[in-house]
């Protein structure tokens, strides 16, 4: 394989249909050796059967070795079965007041991540709960101020980091202040510059300044900073906010393509090479994989005949390949007759009752 196919490769986190990789799939990662996986609750069944579907992954594609990512926020952005711990939402933490609470959810989540090979949390959320109306935020974030939201955040990525799992603060530059679901429509923000930098934007600067491992653009048109392209499409937003003036050099993961804020209004060929364009390192397709396939050849014959796409290319394969050399050297999964054991022990539920028995 060439290595324009090879660095494009790693630009696709895509989904599986189920709890092991079917035939299809298999064929299709042969001609298409993505960068990693997310893995939803239909992947997620058993810890041995997680452990081992994890690990059949990093055998599958094992230099450099895949992201295996989940959203494991804890609410109802929960995928693991029982018995993994089931911590309360963000907005529960918030509501108790202590930030190191925090840290101990994020570092006792990225430990059971760790125990069957998971890899990227797609978590914390970093929006503020600016709009009371919010459809899909809401009980996600830590809460109603910025300040608060950056205390608590603060916290559960280092304890998330602690534990040697990657963090990802979403959604980029802020979801908080929309009233429309993004995986049904596009959301518009109308708050001015001044407004966005007080509420929507303080959240995403510490953690920059932080150097949060990656983040996830959100599939929102901000009128005030572009009033052309969702966020996840646009180069002003990425680019020139994140990039240049917040001097962000991490992984940047765009939220899923084929929610329909996005796929509703773009074609395929057309939003990967805008994202690409605009600075993400890292597309983000949920399911079905085949659907990757039309898309990488098309973004591989851009690069081959656009400089500016390639130049692209080489710059996110180069995050790519640090954050995981950072993180990814080892499979982190232990036996599959241990994980039950462990978890038993670990009796990360204290954690979580603590929480609900705080208010």
């Amino acid at each position: 394989m060439n290595e324009l196919r090879q660095k494009l490769g790693q630009m696709f986190v895509v989904g599986l249909a189920a709890g092991v990789p079917q035939r299809d799939e298999l064929e299709i990662l042969r001609d298409f050796p993505v960068g990693g996986f997310i893995l939803f609750k239909r992947n997620c069944l058993t810890p041995g059967q997680i452990r081992a579907l994890c690990y059949s992954l990093w055998r599958i594609l094992p230099d450099p070795p895949p992201f295996i990512a989940i959203d494991q926020e804890g609410g109802t952005a929960h995928r693991l079965p029982a018995p993994f711990t089931h911590f309360p939402f963000a907005s529960r933490i918030g509501e108790g007041g202590d930030p190191d609470v925090a840290y101990h959810v994020g570092h006792a989540t990225a430990i059971e991540l760790s125990l069957v090979g998971i890899n990227v949390n797609f978590a914390p959320v970093l929006d503020v709960n600016s709009n009371p109306n919010n459809p899909v935020i809401g009980d996600r974030s830590f809460g109603a101020d910025p300040r608060q939201v950056i205390a608590f955040s603060e916290r559960w990525i280092q304890g998330t980091r602690d534990a040697g799992i990657i963090s990802c603060g979403k959604h980029f530059p802020g979801h908080g202040d929309t009233d429309t679901d993004s995986h049904l429509h596009l959301p518009c923000v109308d708050r001015n510059l001044d407004d966005l930098y007080a509420v929507e934007f303080p959240p995403f600067v510490h953690a920059c300044r932080g150097q949060i491992e990656s983040l996830m653009t959100a599939h929102v048109l901000y009128r005030a900073l572009d009033n052309d392209f969702p966020a996840t499409l646009s180069t002003k937003i990425v680019t020139g906010t994140l990039r240049e003036e917040l001097s962000y050099d991490g992984v940047v993961f765009s939220d899923a393509l084929e929610m329909r804020a996005i796929s509703d209004n773009y074609g395929d060929r057309e939003a990967s090479a805008l994202c690409i364009q605009a600075g993400v390192d890292v597309l983000l397709y949920s399911h079905p994989l085949s659907r990757i396939a039309p898309v990488f050849e098309f973004l591989y014959h851009l690069a081959e005949s656009d400089p500016m796409i390639r130049e692209r290319v080489d710059c996110s394969y180069r995050r790519i390949l640090e954050l995981k050399r950072r993180y990814l050297k080892s499979f982190s999964g232990i036996p599959e007759s241990e994980i039950a054991g462990r978890l038993s022990q670990l009796n990360h539920g204290r954690i979580a009752e603590q929480i609900q028995g705080s208010l």
